[in-house]
């Protein structure tokens, strides 16, 4: 059954996405491979009103990454530590040889596919 755009819209600001993460593996259901050591944490993320079946993050956040990690994909969880992972997103592959930050600078949630 498809949804309709307010259907989406609906579930989508009701999600309750709070927090994103970095990960060096795909992190299924669970959110697995999730990077961790040095200052790594999870970041406060926020998002516009869902519109057209879609929510876009509302602000940039700073993931601070250990060296020696690579960041191939972003986890959407709705606490800090421990709770769910409610969506991941692919991204591109980016090696930190030494600790640096990975910045989000646009994150998309789209029912629409």
């Amino acid at each position: 059954m498809p949804y309709t755009t307010a259907g989406k819209n609906a579930m989508l600001d009701a999600l309750g996405v709070t927090h994103v993460s970095a990960h060096d593996g795909a992190p299924g259901d669970s959110g697995a491979n999730e990077i961790s050591g040095g200052s790594y944490a999870r970041q406060s993320i926020t998002f516009a009103s869902a519109s057209s079946g879609a929510i876009d993050s509302s602000n940039t956040p700073v993931i601070p990454i250990p060296a020696g990690a690579t960041v191939d994909q972003l986890g959407f969880w709705d606490s800090l530590s421990g709770g769910n992972c409610l969506a991941t997103a692919d991204v591109t592959n980016e090696v930190f040889g030494s600790a640096g930050n990975y910045t989000v600078t646009d994150a998309d949630l789209d029912l629409n596919g």
